[in-house]
């Protein structure tokens, strides 16, 4: 895959452990500091935030910019956060706002460092390797941010309450300095006289004017309201529908995790196997199913099964539709095509998560699995012949 790969797959590696332990360290932090559920609850808001806010101008941004420099300022900006917090609960300053404030700037700064970063794969990756390439970075995240950074941000917490700040920042340090060693082809960038937001407007119209890139947009999005519909209400799913505790339902979390290593690392052999339009047809198909499986099963071992499964055809998916959006869209405008899609993703998963609480609160916790599996089937249908053509998009000149 070649050396300027090897670099960005080492960074990705240390920058998502430091990312993962951050996801424990963090709300352990809080808690240690307040029982206030608003405060707790705020901060986890305070790490999602920032793409709502920031994430169309991280994308514009990156497309006019020297991309490797914006991941290593930003990772820059974010090691000196963590150090400051790490030192003020080091001399026992530490407060709840100082805390909060801190998540939120990381947050910030992890918007622009992973929309630039997102960029360097189709830069340094020929485009019928791009699928292996998205394959290979996704099992770092399973792997690293879900599985192993959790664990070792608790382990960490443990030991003192600065200590896994201090080792995150240690692991950025070392994961800039991978991507400062990269060497990418230049491409053509957008005016640096033109205001920002009409970069940010001619990636919005790319996108709508791009019928596959508008089509895997619009598909995101919907797919998304189903799924944060149903997950919405997992952990009471899991306690009053499986009878499960708080460790049962962590082991749910954890079936994803394994169901998405083992659909990465298979990513490979699939791709060459099989058509594109079949596998997103495929994998669309079981996200559908799960939502019926978890709507009638009232077994644990069962509803963990089933996430597995989830795990590994959720992951196929936002690998495979990764690469086939980065074969079509042109070099100059990976960054604003991303945000457009990111942004899109993430607000399917809030408008879900908010029709979710509601058809829970009326219709019983199993109400929003049978909406997802409902909705899903619809647009499923309405997709279907369009898959052909998103899958089989053309590498953009």
């Amino acid at each position: 895959m070649g050396l300027a790969f090897r670099w960005l797959i080492g960074s990705t590696w240390l920058s998502n452990l430091g990312d993962g332990i951050t996801v424990a360290a963090g709300p352990l932090l809080i808690a240690s500091q307040t029982q206030d559920p608003l405060l707790v609850a705020l901060g986890a808001l305070l790490q999602r935030l920032p793409w709502r806010l920031f994430g169309l101008y991280a994308g514009a941004l990156a497309d006019r910019t020297d991309r490797r420099a914006m991941v290593v300022i930003s990772d820059l900006l974010r090691i000196l956060v963590l150090v400051v917090l790490a030192a003020a609960l080091l001399v026992d300053s530490g407060h709840v706002v100082i805390t909060l404030v801190a998540l939120l700037a990381l947050g910030v700064a992890e918007v622009f460092s992973d929309n630039a970063s997102q960029t360097l794969l189709p830069m340094v990756v020929a485009p019928e390797d791009l699928g292996i390439g998205a394959a290979r970075l996704m099992a770092c995240f399973l792997t690293a941010n879900q599985l192993l950074g959790p664990a070792v941000g608790a382990f960490l917490f443990a030991a003192g309450a600065a200590v896994p700040f201090f080792a995150y920042a240690v692991l950025l340090a070392f994961a800039a300095a991978m991507i400062a060693r990269m060497r990418v082809p230049g491409f053509e960038r957008g005016e640096p006289d033109a205001r920002i937001w009409r970069d940010v407007r001619e990636g919005f119209s790319w996108v709508w004017q791009h019928p596959p890139v508008r089509t895997l947009t619009l598909t995101i999005v919907a797919f998304n309201v189903t799924y944060g519909a149903a997950w919405s209400v997992l952990v009471l799913y899991a306690s009053q529908r499986l009878g499960l505790g708080a460790v049962g339902f962590g082991l749910l979390s954890t079936c994803v995790a394994v169901g998405g290593i083992a659909g990465t690392l298979g990513y490979d052999w699939l791709e060459r196997r099989a058509p594109l339009s079949a596998l997103m047809r495929a994998v669309l198909i079981l996200e559908t199913l799960t939502h019926l499986g978890l709507a009638l099963t009232t077994t644990a071992w069962v509803a963990m099964a089933i996430m597995v499964v989830f795990g590994a055809e959720a992951f196929v998916w936002g690998t495979l539709s990764s690469a086939v959006r980065m074969r079509a869209v042109p070099t100059e405008l990976q960054g604003r095509a991303g945000s457009v899609y990111g942004v899109a993703m993430f607000g399917g998963i809030l408008v879900g998560q908010a029709i979710g609480g509601i058809v829970a609160s009326v219709a019983g916790v199993t109400a929003p699995f049978w909406f997802a599996f409902a909705g899903s089937a619809l647009i499923l249908v309405l997709i279907w012949r369009a898959l052909g053509d998103i899958a089989h998009v053309e590498s953009a000149p």
